[in-house]
């Protein structure tokens, strides 16, 4: 047997921790999405006409949104359970999903809401209009009507002239027949679309839903439920969702970027798998977050600069951690661990005060996270984080910081 051989059969027969690996993927379409069941509930409030009143209007809603914050994911999911659900009712409701930075021309858009529909339309030797009254013809016939999303809408807006943006946002101005055709427009914010004439931008801007950014207790839901269903029981624990969320949530200083926290926790999960771990641990985590940000680089910066006593209490915080496996630490265990460092190293050692101003100044920097200990522990205490890693890697650099620092007696 050749090594090639050998080393294919041994990984494929390491068990796995990922019961549904893709569903952690940006691309997989959740059964419900935590903390957007207001958005749903406009939707539906913005579209009930297609069953109520089919054809009476048509209907344009913008959905604008930062990257992960779930635009694509509510419109689709939206269109899969309203349109499951007229249909239920005796309505013939589709919908489709053009991606517009994949389709940049009107001609394209309406050739693949053609091909999604599955209409016979030709592909060749009609023209943008042309092909759209094909397209009304065959809904007429086959009364049939659709919502059709036009996702990153704001990148056909930049590229194409403004006669495309107005022939879709104003189908129907001055049409007479059965209005069978709706729009969902998705964009990252409405300065986007600020180019455009006033009357067309007004059309887009009538229905607005606004997607704010997710907080560490949003994600904290998102991550939990994700992660029931990718990965087997007992692979991973809730402060290793808890850790992804805060450094991920809005309201941390992150970005509440959803796609992001599930990035994380998929690289997490593959690096715990290929460490050959039975779990998914802190360390895992800041592995996976050092790989997809830039801070490890950012804070080695301010690392270089920093007082040797700042640096001494920096490698109490990491061996801690380290030695602990834990998300977090109390500041009276660093004081504790520090005054031994500072035994090894032949110094003395700083008062409580100091210490504390050292956390602070470490946090500020985002080289740590100091947080005033909340329910669940005993007493007050100021808890110390560290969400990026690795942490081996990270001692080993602050370690030679305080060997070059106190050679050069600073």
């Amino acid at each position: 047997m050749s090594d090639t051989w050998r080393i294919v059969e041994e990984e494929l027969s390491k068990p796995s921790l990922f019961r549904s690996r893709e569903s952690l993927m940006p691309e997989h379409l959740p059964d419900k999405l935590p903390h957007r069941e207001s958005e749903i509930r406009s939707l539906v409030s913005y579209f009930k006409h297609l069953v109520h009143d089919p054809g009476s209007i048509s209907q344009r809603v913008l959905i604008i949104g930062g990257v992960g914050t779930g635009k694509t994911a509510l419109s689709k999911l939206f269109g899969k359970i309203f349109t499951r659900t007229a249909r239920e009712k005796g309505y013939n409701v589709s919908y489709v999903h053009v991606n517009c930075h994949r389709n940049r021309t009107l001609y394209n858009i309406i050739y693949d809401i053609a091909r999604q529909l599955a209409l016979p339309i030709p592909s060749r030797g009609l023209s943008a209009k042309e092909m759209f009254d094909a397209l009304l013809v065959f809904l007429d016939e086959l009364d049939q009507y659709v919502i059709v999303a036009l996702d990153e809408f704001h990148y056909f807006a930049s590229l194409s002239q403004s006669d495309a943006v107005y022939f879709l946002a104003r189908t129907y101005e001055a049409y007479e027949g059965s209005k069978r055709i709706n729009f969902v427009f998705i964009a990252s914010d409405t300065s986007k679309l600020a180019f455009l004439d006033p009357v067309t931008e007004g059309y887009l801007l009538r229905h607005v839903i606004k997607l704010l950014p997710y907080t560490s207790t949003q994600l904290h839901d998102i991550l939990k439920y994700r992660a029931s269903i990718a990965f087997f029981e007992g692979v991973y624990d809730d402060e290793v969702l808890k850790a992804i969320a805060d450094y991920e949530g809005v309201d941390k200083g992150g970005g509440g970027n959803a796609r992001h926290a599930l990035e994380a926790l998929l690289l997490a999960g593959d690096l715990a798998e290929k460490d050959g771990a039975r779990r998914i641990t802190i360390e895992h985590v800041r592995r996976s977050l050092a790989s997809l940000s830039r801070e490890i680089v950012s804070v080695s910066e301010f690392i270089k600069h920093s007082s040797l006593h700042e640096l001494l209490v920096l490698l109490a915080i990491i061996k801690l951690l380290r030695r602990s496996g834990v998300r977090e630490v109390r500041i009276g265990d660093v004081e504790e661990e520090y005054r031994s460092i500072c035994e090894y190293y032949g110094e003395i050692p700083r008062k409580h005060t100091q210490v504390y101003e050292y956390i602070q100044s470490l946090s500020r920097a985002g080289v740590v996270s100091a947080h005033p200990s909340g329910r669940g522990h005993r007493g007050r205490s100021t808890m110390v984080s560290i969400d990026y890693g690795p942490l081996d890697v990270l001692e080993n650099y602050v370690v030679e910081t305080i060997k070059k620092r106190r050679e050069l007696g600073l």
